[in-house]
C-alpha cells in the first residue's frame, strides 16, 4: 500500500474517532466507562490529525511518507510519556493539556510504531510484462 494511500485512510479514522468522541459510547469519550479515555480537547487533537493525514495523503502525497514517520514518532513519544507520568491505569493530562487513561497510553505507543512503520517499508514495485 502506498503511503499516500494510508494517508487517507488513517486520516478517516482519526476524523472518526474524533467526531464518535463528542457521542456518548463505550469506546471513547469523556465519560468513566469507556475503553479510550478523551475529552473535548482530545478530539479536536483527533479531527486536527484525521485533517492533516487526509491533506497529506490527497494534496502532497510525496511528502506523506515523511509526515508519518514523523507522526509515528510523536505518538511513540506521546504513548512513553504517558506510560511513565500516567501508567496503565488511571487517567491524567499528558502534557498539562491532552487527558488519556492507561489504554490511550498502549495506543498511543502501538499505533506510533503502526503508522511510523506503514510509511517507512515501501511497497515492492510491480514489474509488468
Amino acid at each position: 500500500m502506498k503511503s499516500s494511500t494510508a494517508s487517507v485512510i488513517i486520516g478517516v479514522l482519526f476524523l472518526a474517532v474524533g467526531l464518535l468522541g463528542f457521542i456518548p459510547n463505550p469506546i471513547v469519550g469523556d465519560s468513566e466507562n469507556v475503553i479510550f479515555h478523551a475529552d473535548q480537547v482530545h478530539n479536536i487533537v483527533h479531527i486536527a490529525s484525521g485533517a492533516l493525514f487526509l491533506l497529506f495523503g490527497l494534496a502532497f502525497p510525496a511528502s506523506a511518507p515523511g509526515f508519518m514517520m514523523f507522526f509515528g514518532i510523536v505518538y511513540l513519544f506521546l504513548g512513553v510519556l504517558g506510560l511513565i507520568n500516567i501508567g496503565t491505569s488511571g487517567e491524567g493530562k499528558l502534557l498539562g493539556f491532552l487527558h488519556v487513561n492507561g489504554a490511550d497510553n498502549l495506543l498511543h505507543i502501538g499505533l506510533g510504531i503502526l503508522i511510523f512503520l506503514m510509511a517507512a517499508i515501501r511497497p515492492r514495485a510491480t514489474v509488468r510484462v
